[in-house]
């Protein structure tokens, strides 16, 4: 047997007033047949369980296409439409297939599809025809929506946040995929949407609220006939109509029980959506927070949250942390100039530098400091644990770090890096424990790297196109009426 694999995955904050090109996908991960296996081997990633499962399985695999770029704005129309016909022209030279696994994000929007996800997922059903079993991964921070539901036999959520069991979710699906090649099971999914929003800050999975709706899902799992239950906990930065919560079940052939199942964990959600609603911390009382903490404490910057979109440049937290007397600290800002003017200057150079705040107007003005220049470096690093995103090989070009007479450190990137891993400081000779205050841009997804670090972690309410504060987002598109925005929201199971 025969399986292919798809993989086209972008998280589309569409608040970013900048756009995303296919030039974005050409420069960060734009592969097409063998190339793509070669690429994920020893990645912690969905598309290696996909190879690792299909192997065990004596299941021929068949990379067809792979894409991938960074969290950013919105996917122009054009480039949208040069991915869908690279992606069709490569399934159709792939041959005759069994079956298909795919990997889209769930939070995709394009110009002129804002469910590009579901679009796509629709396109490709349609080529290979309605007998063909499609089984997909998604992220879950998708925005579900019932046509990416209906293109597919089955779909699996990630169940961690920060997302560390994306290899397994791929294993699982391949599993899946094989059992149903060999007729020894026949999938069938219900979805539900209820109306509301579960604000970011709440979405650490392993910590409540979420906790216990992961262990509703796990109970619900263990039924008999049940063979996936998955939780979409939604990317609150697309403004679509699908963007929200979502469940969904897949069972054994029995489309009533999966119907009854997923009403019955949908109701448990939106009993306790109370308990979803953001607990947000200002900047004043996050530092003082961090003044009352010994030791090493992580300020995590919701409002420049790399892993959502944002510029990654916001320099609010950065002035406050400057201004204080805990030091030394740490920033990492995306700064292409600053970082040239840095490299030029040379190690051991003191000038002055403005340094982020340059993207737009929302995330601050640029940090402007007299710096010496500590170290420069090529920006590469591999990352050998399981955290956040999968991958093992990182670029953040050309690097410098640079240190203020405060003592705050800056590390000026020339590439967009989400902070999922120490390593983006320790491959430029900084220790993380040598610091008193880290300023991360993320919330849930540095968990796992810096939560061994740091004493504590405090998520902070900055403003920015990935704030907490979702009341102060211009939505256009979401649903109407929608918990917590509406509070008097209801809603018939």
């Amino acid at each position: 047997m025969r399986v292919g694999i798809i993989h086209l995955i972008h998280e589309s904050n569409t608040f970013l007033q900048s756009q995303t090109n296919f030039s974005n996908f050409q420069k960060d991960h734009l592969l097409l047949g063998q190339e793509i296996e070669s690429a994920f081997e020893g990645a912690f990633h969905e598309v290696g369980g996909f190879f690792k499962g299909l192997h065990e399985a004596g299941i021929e695999a068949v990379p067809i296409f792979s894409a991938r770029t960074t969290p950013s704005g919105t996917i122009t129309a054009d480039s949208y439409n040069r991915l869908m016909t690279n992606l069709s022209q490569e399934l159709s030279k792939a041959g005759k297939l069994d079956g298909l696994l795919v990997a889209p994000h769930g939070a995709t929007v394009s110009e002129e599809f804002p469910d590009a996800d579901g679009e796509w997922l629709y396109r490709v059903r349609n080529q290979v025809g309605a007998e063909l079993p499609i089984i997909s991964t998604i992220d879950l921070h998708a925005n579900l929506s019932q046509r990416m539901v209906d293109a597919c036999n089955a779909i699996i959520a990630y169940r961690t946040n920060p997302h560390l069991d994306q290899d397994n979710r791929g294993l699982e699906a391949a599993r899946l995929l094989a059992r149903t090649l060999r007729q020894e099971v026949h999938p069938v999914q219900a979805a539900a949407f209820p109306p509301m929003v579960i604000n970011i800050e709440r979405q650490l999975t392993s910590a409540s609220p979420c906790r216990e709706l992961y262990q509703k899902a796990s109970e619900i799992h263990d039924r008999p006939g049940v063979l996936s239950v998955s939780i979409g906990l939604g990317f609150p930065y697309s403004d679509v109509e699908e963007m929200g919560s979502s469940l969904l079940v897949v069972t054994d052939g029995d489309k009533p029980r999966a119907q009854a199942y997923v009403r019955e964990l949908a109701k448990y959600l939106w009993d306790q959506r109370e308990h979803f609603v953001g607990r947000l911390l200002s900047i004043q009382d996050a530092l003082d927070e961090a003044a009352r903490t010994k030791g090493t404490v992580g300020l995590l910057d919701m409002g420049d949250n790399v892993g959502g979109g944002s510029p990654a440049d916001g320099t609010l937290l950065a002035h406050a942390a400057h201004e204080s007397s805990m030091h030394p600290s740490f920033v990492a800002l995306y700064d292409p100039e600053a970082s040239e003017e840095a490299v030029a200057a040379g190690v051991g150079k003191s000038m002055k530098l403005r340094m982020g705040g340059k993207t737009d107007t929302y995330h601050g003005k640029p940090l402007e400091l007299v710096v010496t220049v500590k170290s420069i470096h090529d920006g590469a690093f591999t990352e050998t644990e399981n955290r956040h995103g999968g991958l093992t090989k990182v670029e953040m070009g050309p690097t410098a770090i640079v240190e203020s007479e405060k003592g705050m450190v800056v590390q000026l990137t020339s590439r967009r890096t989400p902070p999922f891993s120490e390593h983006q400081l320790k491959s430029c000779g900084v220790n993380p424990t040598d610091l008193r205050l880290i300023i991360i841009k993320g919330v849930h997804a540095p968990v796992a790297a810096y939560q061994p670090i740091c004493k504590r972690l405090i998520r902070v309410n900055t403003p920015g196109v990935t704030t907490a504060n979702m009341g102060e987002l211009p939505y256009q598109n979401r649903r109407r009426p929608l918990f917590p925005f509406e509070a008097n929201t209801t809603w018939r199971f």
